[in-house]
């Protein structure tokens, strides 16, 4: 079956890659300002599943369709991707030497035979940032990492040397959680091995 990737993230793509899978990327263009939602582990789950029924319902025939959404919650309200310096530089002020919880919802929908089974979820991780400089902030804005990725930081890249410790699945803080994903997909009846490329495993 096709393996869709509903997300137009490298960094998801990348971990599913380095996992030994082959997904296909259709990027979804629904519209988040849509969803409405103050708890921000639950607006992770609503997000990725409007991102992978988008997706779905615009592919034809059997496939497996995974579509994922990250938001950090901090002092109790989720926060997505900042998209301005300015939102950038304030938001790191507030969690530099603090931490917050990266929320990621996962949906996963398996069509095949003419039937449909789907599950969403979500994995959440403890991020611990470290209590960094304002000209670091103002130089690791200025590079345009942090203001397209949930929180306004990475950890596999320039921001990762301003994590100092995260509790939970590392996976998850890329943007997709490989144990539930597994998981999910077992529960829905397709083993993780029967997704690997043929060359991940000779």
């Amino acid at each position: 079956m096709r393996f869709i990737l509903a997300s137009k993230s490298p960094s998801r793509l990348e971990l599913l890659r380095r996992a030994g899978l082959d997904p296909e990327v259709q990027v979804s263009n629904f519209d988040e300002s849509l969803i409405v939602e103050p708890q921000p582990s639950r607006l992770a789950l609503r997000l990725a599943a409007a991102k992978g029924e988008y997706v779905a319902e615009r592919v034809a025939g059997d496939a497996i369709f995974v579509a994922c959404d990250s938001v950090l919650e901090f002092e109790g309200r989720a926060h997505g991707k900042p998209h301005t310096l300015e939102a950038t530089t304030a938001q790191w002020r507030r969690i530099r030497g603090r931490q917050g919880v990266l929320h990621t919802g996962h949906f996963v929908l398996v069509r095949h035979g003419g039937e449909a089974r789907q599950a969403i979820r979500t994995a959440s991780t403890v991020i611990k940032f470290a209590d960094i400089t304002d000209d670091e902030i103002a130089a690791y804005a200025a590079q345009g990492e942090p203001l397209q990725v949930a929180g306004a930081f990475t950890i596999d890249g320039l921001g990762g040397a301003f994590v100092t410790g995260i509790e939970g699945d590392p996976h998850n803080v890329i943007g997709l959680s490989l144990p539930l994903l597994r998981q999910i997909l077992l529960d829905l009846g397709v083993t993780w091995p029967s997704l690997w490329k043929a060359e991940a495993t000779s």
